[in-house]
């Protein structure tokens, strides 16, 4: 007995210690006035398509940044001191194929995710060596590779293949997920089709299949990607479908699909300026029957109170081909209003009122008949946030985007008629007792970042000027910072920007 009790004491010892031992990660620390982030250093890659995409690897303090401008290569930029930031090196991938669109980077090995120069052909993921820059692996995935990210664990990779048809639409790709077991970089691609006999379901809750041919493996288009905290689920947004995918990652199958369903203008708070050419900048609720496809592109993913929740940067986003295109005006001729469904339609086709809105050619016309009894318009002009196991929406940040960056002084009334401020980019993280998400607004040429520490009402804290079309927001935590404080980087694709931003303590 007394053998027994010394080595249940001795157990319970040595768990003490373990538990004395456990230390809370460096970002639960440091706070930081949330409010307070500013521009410490602006690189220059080179203008239009020289920053897309960034991922930053805390061995080398470096970021690897998408560069697709003269030519296709990553480039490398020392950011061991911030504030001096410069380009160090770069890696060429013209060997390699087409344009990358895509890094990111775990325990020393970048992933980069470049598409065919046959942009419809298989697309692939090359792995390097973030220290020494030199080739591990090539892998073979499906068309066009949009997003490519590691699971948490680093024992998958995975990217959205988009999968577009090419510009006469002749030839269209299926819209697939790949996963690469990193162990031995095998690799799974999985399409859509076994979802094929729900499309009736699936529509009624905003699901769009839509162009030539209607062929649901096809126009199906993978966008972005969100991995859960387990490394087991993955979350894919399917960005003209207006949906989200649900992927177990292990079985390499999908789970579900989510329809997202639309956003109704005329509701308040829903207000939308959808003309840019009245001469102003003026938010109307005046408009029924004009709803918002979410069509999102990044998504992220936080759990709270042991429930996932995804947040979604509502962009839009059209099939606009030579050979098949969805937009038309809605003051076109040809864009006939319902007399019934818009008694007002007259006055509704001006330029000062609806007629300058981009709305697909796709929805609207419920009973057939020709005429459109609804107006379906690209994006929501906002950041939403979704319950994963429900696929019920929580959260939408109505037109706060909109009015807050009028307040900046940063709105384009010039992209009223399409999708206003244009959420591109979201990312989550953790600064002292608060959880974070960062917004890049494509056509405001800023993000916003958001208290969601309460998913289910995030507030807005302020909206920040970046470069010219924020395509990429990355935040990098304490822990894993160069100078032991969060750092936000914002990658602007029209200008070549990356631009790096630290708050002050408190």
């Amino acid at each position: 007995m007394r053998i027994v009790l010394v080595i249940v004491s001795c157990l319970v010892l040595v768990a003490c210690k373990k538990q004395e031992t456990v230390q809370e990660p460096l970002e639960y620390k440091v706070n930081e006035d949330l409010t307070s982030y500013q521009e410490v250093s602006s690189i220059s890659l080179g203008g239009a398509g020289a920053a897309e995409i960034t991922a930053y690897d805390a061995i080398t303090r470096q970021l690897f940044a998408v560069n697709n401008g003269s030519v296709n290569k990553i480039d490398i930029i020392d950011v061991s001191n911030p504030a001096t930031a410069a380009r160090v090196n770069s890696i060429s991938l013209s060997a390699y194929g087409g344009y990358v669109n895509s890094v990111d980077i775990y325990n020393g090995r970048l992933a980069a995710a470049i598409e065919s120069i046959d942009k419809q052909g298989n697309g692939k993921v090359v792995i390097f060596n973030t220290s020494t820059l030199t080739e591990v692996k090539v892998i073979q995935v499906g068309a066009l590779p949009d997003m490519v990210t590691y699971t948490k664990d680093g024992q998958y990779i995975l990217t959205a293949n988009e999968g577009e048809p090419n510009d006469a639409y002749t030839v269209d790709p299926d819209g697939s997920v790949s996963i690469i077991k990193v162990s031995d970089y095998s690799v799974r691609t999985i399409n859509f089709s076994a979802f094929e006999a729900q499309l009736s379901t699936l529509a009624t809750k905003g699901f769009r299949i839509y162009g030539i041919g209607k062929n649901f493996t096809k126009d199906i288009e993978p966008e972005y990607i969100t991995i859960s905290d387990d490394s087991k689920t993955a979350w894919v947004t399917l960005q003209e479908n207006n949906a989200i995918a649900e992927l177990d990652i292990v079985a390499g199958t999908i789970k579900k699909i989510m329809p997202l369903g639309f956003k109704n203008y005329g509701t308040a708070g829903n207000e939308i300026d959808p003309s840019d050419r009245d001469s102003k900048i003026e938010f109307s609720a005046l408009y029924n029957k004009v709803f918002g496809m979410y069509l999102p592109d990044a998504i992220s993913q936080y759990t709270y109170n042991g429930v996932p929740y995804l947040f979604t940067a509502n962009e839009g986003d059209a099939r606009e081909y030579a050979g098949f295109s969805e937009m038309r005006r809605v003051g076109s001729s040809s864009h006939v209003l319902d007399p019934t469904a818009f008694p007002n339609a007259a006055i509704l086709k001006t330029d000062a009122q609806l007629g300058r809105l981009n709305a697909t050619t796709t929805l609207g016309d419920t009973d057939g008949d020709g005429d459109f009894d609804a107006i379906y318009s690209l994006g929501s002009r906002s950041f939403s946030v979704w319950n994963a196991v429900t696929g019920e929406q929580v959260y939408d940040s109505k037109n706060e985007l909109d009015r807050k960056a009028l307040e900046l002084q940063v709105y384009d009334d010039g992209r009223s008629d399409d999708k206003a401020v244009e959420p591109e980019a979201i990312t989550i993280g953790r600064v002292g007792s608060k959880q974070i998400a960062i917004v890049g607004l494509e056509r405001a040429d800023a993000f916003a970042i958001y208290d969601i520490t309460n998913p289910a009402n995030p507030q807005f804290i302020k909206m920040f000027k970046t470069g010219d079309a924020p395509e990429g927001v990355l935040f990098i935590p304490a822990s894993k910072s160069p100078i032991q404080q969060s750092l936000i980087v914002v990658s602007s694709e029209n200008d070549g920007v990356i631009k790096i931003y630290k708050a002050n303590k408190i």
